[in-house]
Order: structure tokens, then C-alpha cells, then sequence
């Protein structure tokens, strides 16, 4: 498809570009704040996995602090948590850096977000279509329900847009998303106790 192999990816460079210009105030900004209230470092990167299931770095700002044990391991993740970080990650602030990786061409602006390493075997046949398509910064999952909607239904979602792909349902998704932010649809703070967690969830499938 012309669309998906070609034009695609202009828009992603030329909006990235964009908003790397445009957004470069905030971005200080919030990388300073980062550095006075969480200390260093300011980014949180990690391996996930994207096109055709070849690993890269993702960026974020960090949004919880290093803290430690007695024996030099991390406390978990509640503990570490602070208000500044949940403010970031409600308005999805943390995910700027983000707009590099869609630069470099590692991610989207739209396609199913990038999961980590261990999922992958645990995988099926038709989820692995989720890798078809780049990363992307927003998904029709994130639009139907972000956080809320089951693992599975989720996985389900980035397979229809991995064959469905087009420029209708990119501008659609992005549109979206913007309601979603202003309004916290879904917002991390709003789900994980009731939803199962994927490496549970992608097990029990295989039941």
C-alpha cells in the first residue's frame, strides 16, 4: 500500500519535526523539573519491541525515583511513584522524547504501542501481526479505553489496524487521542486493579 510504505512515513517525520520545534520549550521544562524532583537521570528508556519484532530504545521521561532496598534493589513501583510523575504520565507529558523515536523512525504517531521483549513468545499466530506495522505513539486501543479494556481485546485492536491501516483511520486515531488526553479517559491512575495483567492474561489464552 502507497499509503503505509510511503506517505506514512513522511507525515511521521515532517509532524515529528514539528513538534520537536514547537514543543522544544516544554520539553526543558519538564526535563528540569525532572532533574530538581527525581534527580537524575531525566529519561527512562527501555528495549521494546516494533517493526517486524526488531528491538529499539524507547524514550520517556522518568517518572519515579530510583529509590532502593538494604540490599541495592529497586523498591517496587508504588513506592517509588511521586505526584509530579502521575501528573506527567495523566497528561501524558512523559511520552514527549517519544517524538525522537518516531524521528529516527523506530515508532509512529499512530499504531499499536510498543510492548516489551518477554511478551513475545507467549504470543499467537494472529497477535505477532501486531509487528506488521511501526509502533506508534497512540493506538485504537488507547482511543476505546487506554488502560481499561482487557489485555487481550487490546491485542486484538492492533491486529485490525495492522490490516486495516489507512490514512481515514490514522487521522481518526489522532483526533481522538487529543479528546482522551484533555479529558484523562482511562488515565493510568483509573485502571490496573481491575485489569489482568498481559503476561497473565497471554498465558491463560494458551489454556
Amino acid at each position: 500500500m502507497i499509503y503505509q510504505k510511503y506517505i506514512k512515513r513522511l507525515i511521521d517525520i515532517v509532524l515529528s519535526a514539528t513538534m520537536i520545534l514547537l514543543l522544544s520549550p516544554v520539553f526543558l521544562v519538564i526535563a528540569l523539573l525532572v532533574r530538581i524532583k527525581l534527580g537524575a537521570p531525566i529519561f527512562f528508556v527501555q528495549d521494546r519491541v516494533g517493526y517486524k519484532e526488531k528491538v529499539f530504545k524507547l524514550i520517556k521521561f522518568r517518572t519515579m525515583t530510583n529509590d532502593k532496598d538494604e540490599n541495592g534493589e529497586l523498591l517496587p513501583n508504588e513506592k517509588r511513584k511521586t505526584k509530579f510523575g502521575n501528573f506527567l504520565r495523566k497528561i501524558s507529558l512523559d511520552e514527549i522524547p517519544e517524538m525522537f523515536n518516531i524521528l529516527k523512525g523506530d515508532m509512529s504517531f499512530v499504531g499499536p504501542r510498543p510492548l516489551l521483549i518477554y511478551y513475545l513468545p507467549y504470543y499467537n499466530e494472529e497477535q505477532h501481526k501486531r509487528h506488521l506495522v511501526r509502533p506508534g505513539f497512540t493506538c485504537i486501543a488507547s482511543v476505546e479505553g487506554r488502560n481499561v479494556i482487557p489485555w487481550v481485546e487490546s491485542l486484538k485492536k492492533d491486529t485490525y489496524y495492522a490490516e486495516h491501516i489507512s490514512f481515514l483511520l490514522d487521522v481518526k486515531i489522532f483526533f481522538q487521542t487529543i479528546g482522551v488526553v484533555i479529558f484523562r479517559k482511562g488515565s493510568p491512575d483509573a485502571l490496573a486493579s481491575n485489569r489482568v495483567p498481559l503476561m497473565e492474561a497471554l498465558k491463560n489464552q494458551k489454556r
